[in-house]
C-alpha cells in the first residue's frame, strides 16, 4: 500500500504542484479544496498514476474538517503526510485602509483553518509514527515586514511558532514538523490578494524571476520524503532575486 499525502488547496500554484510531485512519486493522495471542479479536474489528470480521493472543504469549517477526516475511505485513512496549504492575503493597501472582514477572513484561514486540519489528523499522523509529516505552508512574511503586510505576515508568524510548538508536543512520536516560507513566487495569490486585478500580478512579477509552484513543491515533497531520523524545522526560500531593503525612514520636508 503507498504512502497517502493529505494536502489542503489543491486547487492551485503550490497545493496543485505538490500533488502534481507526490503523484510522480506514487503516493496516494487526498485532495481537497473549495473548487471542487478543479479538483475534479486534477484527479482526472492524476488518478490513472496513483490513487486519487477529493473532497470538497474550506478549512474554516471545523466541523467540515472533521466530516471530510472521518469519511475518507479505505486506502485513503492512513496519512503519512499532511501539506496545510491552503491559505491566502487580502487587501495590500494600508492597514488604515483595510476592511475588518478582510482581516477576519485572512485569520479564518490562515489560522483557523490551519489549525482545525491539523487538529483533525493529528491522531492518524500519530498512528503513523515514525517518518509521518506536517508541512505547513509559512512565508517570509512571518519574519520580515512589509508595508500591506499587517495580517498576512502576523498569520505566517503564527504558522511558523504553532510549529515549533508542535514539535515540543509530538517529541517521541516520530512526527515530523516543518514551515516552508516562500519568497516571491509567481502563482494566483496576487490575483487573490488583489481580487482579480491582473495588471498587478503582471506589475509584480515582471522582468524579474520568481519562484514557481513547482519549486516550492520540489521542497515541500523532500521535507516529507526524507529519513524518518531528519527533521527540516523551517526552510526558508527565496528567489535569488529578491533580497531585503534599507529600514525606511520619515523625514522632515526639506
Amino acid at each position: 500500500m503507498s504512502d497517502v499525502v493529505f494536502i489542503t488547496g489543491a486547487t492551485s500554484g503550490f497545493g496543485r504542484a505538490a500533488a502534481r510531485r507526490f503523484a510522480q512519486a506514487g503516493w496516494s493522495l487526498v485532495l481537497t479544496g473549495r473548487r471542487f471542479e478543479r479538483l475534479q479536474v486534477l484527479r482526472e489528470e492524476l488518478q490513472g498514476r496513483v490513487p486519487v480521493h477529493i473532497a470538497a472543504l474550506d478549512v474554516r469549517d471545523a466541523e467540515a474538517v472533521r466530516q471530510v477526516v472521518a469519511a475518507l475511505p479505505e486506502g485513503f485513512r492512513q496519512v503519512r503526510a499532511l501539506i496545510n496549504n491552503a491559505g491566502l492575503a487580502l487587501a495590500p493597501q494600508p492597514a488604515q485602509q483595510v476592511a475588518l472582514e478582510d482581516w477576519h477572513t485572512v485569520i479564518d484561514t490562515n489560522i483557523t483553518g490551519l489549525v482545525n486540519v491539523t487538529h483533525a489528523l493529528l491522531p492518524t499522523l500519530i498512528a503513523s509514527g515514525q517518518g509521518a509529516s506536517i508541512v505547513n505552508l509559512g512565508s517570509v512574511a512571518g519574519h520580515w515586514p512589509y508595508p500591506g503586510g499587517h495580517v498576512y505576515g502576523a498569520t505566517k508568524a503564527f504558522v511558523e511558532q504553532f510549529g515549533y510548538n508542535l514539535r515540543c508536543d509530538l517529541l517521541g512520536t516520530g512526527v515530523r514538523v516543518t514551515d516552508i516560507a516562500p519568497g516571491m513566487a509567481e502563482t494566483e495569490f496576487t490575483l487573490v490578494r488583489t481580487k482579480g486585478d491582473q495588471a498587478a500580478s503582471e506589475r509584480l512579477y515582471r522582468g524579474t524571476t520568481p519562484l514557481t509552484a513547482e519549486d516550492i513543491a520540489e521542497q515541500i515533497f523532500y521535507v516529507a520524503s526524507l529519513p524518518a531520523h531528519i527533521n527540516i524545522n523551517r526552510l526558508e526560500i527565496m528567489p535569488v532575486r529578491q533580497a531585503w531593503s534599507p529600514f525606511a525612514i520619515d523625514r522632515d520636508p526639506q
